[in-house]
């Protein structure tokens, strides 16, 4: 909502409420206009007016000083709007109250609620009395305000507030249809009862400046250009983020660790929360593009080394020989099926995904190039020579035999002369 307009609606029914209270009392007291209805409470219907009248003005007269003390300390509108809600409902109270003693049934209603008052909170208005209380605790320690991006991890939920009611908050979910963290348009109704025993992570705690760190990978091969890699990535991120870079001094950064395919470059910079799957996007896609026009970098991919690399191979080398089973290549004639059981694994096994990555490959095509063994002196059994990724992966799909060349002996914990690595 707009300052000015929700200042200017307040004010309107201040002076309102307040020309209501006036005219009540100046008609009795200055004027001297006698009584015309006289209520069972003893109370004149212009002091019962007067009073109704003169609550509502001092509860928007509270809101427009809200409103002034929250735009000084430079937060939210919503902040105030959601204090003024909370002050109308204490004013709605509290004329129901002059109202009740207006009609002489103050003591009626005190005898009621203290009768059933007890019985009725601890039953029947239990979750709505705890969805108020949430409401109002919410109103003013205010952890998140309408137009705010929160998560609820216990609920596994993220959402844009739309909206803090009294007994509902509204959110438009964030994801659940969609892979990325952006608005889906689907409204959640969550009950206020549940906010007390939840946790809240506001990505938007300062809504005037709603921005977050986030990042995104690219990983180069070993003998690309560092330095050159780095110019890519900053450079793109500069450009994208420079509004955000004036606003909050920071500058995008670089962060890197090896993995065993080439190094992870991580970059690091400032996003707006609610837009940070586009930005991603930007980011990306310029990088790729650097990329692709600069000879001295390459992208980095597991079990072919690098993007540029695959694409040549694919192209320049020679097809596959071809199975024992068509004859033909004699080295062919060499491969054997080796019972699992039979190979000592004394690799440190890889990291899960990348084994994941490699047993879904050999899963869909077969494997396309046998692993080799060296026969272990005095034992049926072999030692992995080339292959170790391989191996593995055929082992978590459950493989009994793997197809193997067998070259050499181990012979003093060397390798004979036989030995030969493909």
């Amino acid at each position: 909502m707009d300052s000015d307009a929700f200042r200017a609606r307040t004010r309107q029914h201040f002076l309102i409420w307040g020309a209501i209270a006036a005219l009540a009392v100046c008609a009795r007291r200055v004027f001297n206009v006698p009584p015309l209805i006289m209520l069972p409470g003893d109370m004149s219907i212009f002091r019962l007016v007067g009073i109704i009248a003169g609550v509502m003005a001092i509860s928007h007269a509270f809101s427009l000083a809200t409103l002034w003390r929250i735009k000084h300390q430079k937060k939210p509108i919503t902040e105030a709007v959601m204090v003024s809600r909370l002050y109308g409902v204490v004013a709605f109270v509290a004329a129901g109250l002059v109202l009740a003693s207006g009609f002489g049934k103050l003591e009626a209603f005190g005898t009621f609620f203290s009768l059933f008052g007890g019985m009725l909170l601890g039953f029947s208005l239990q979750a709505p009395i705890t969805g108020l209380a949430g409401w109002v605790l919410v109103s003013l320690k205010r952890p998140f305000r309408p137009g705010d991006r929160v998560q609820f991890p216990n609920l596994g939920l993220t959402g844009d507030i739309k909206d803090i009611g009294i007994m509902y908050t509204v959110l438009d979910q964030v994801g659940g249809t969609i892979g990325s963290e952006e608005a889906v348009g689907r409204n959640i109704l969550m009950p206020n009862a549940m906010l007390f025993a939840q946790v809240a992570i506001n990505y938007t705690a300062r809504q005037e400046a709603g921005f977050m760190l986030d990042e995104v990978i690219v990983r180069i091969t070993f003998d690309s250009n560092w330095e050159k890699a780095e110019e890519i990535l900053l450079s793109a991120a500069t450009d994208f983020t420079k509004d955000i870079i004036a606003i909050t001094g920071m500058k995008p950064y670089i962060r890197s660790d090896m993995y065993d395919y080439g190094v992870n470059m991580r970059l690091r910079y400032q996003t707006p929360a609610k837009d940070r799957a586009e930005m991603s996007y930007k980011l990306s896609k310029r990088i790729f593009e650097d990329i692709q026009r600069t000879p001295t970098v390459d992208l980095a991919i597991p079990f072919v080394y690098s993007a540029r690399a695959g694409a040549r191979d694919l192209n320049e080398r020679p097809p596959l020989p071809p199975t024992a089973q068509n004859g033909g290549d004699p080295e062919a004639k060499l491969i054997q099926q080796i019972p699992l059981d039979k190979i000592k694994a004394t690799h440190k096994t890889a990291e899960t995904d990348v084994l994941d990555q490699l047993a879904q490959s050999i899963a869909a095509q077969g494997l396309l190039q046998p692993i080799v063994l060296i026969r272990t002196p005095g034992e049926h059994t072999y030692e992995i020579a080339a292959g170790h990724l391989r191996f593995d992966a055929c082992k978590r799909l459950g493989w009994k035999t793997i197809p193997a060349v067998v070259r050499g002996v181990v012979a003093e914990g060397r390798l004979s002369k036989e030995a030969a690595y493909p």
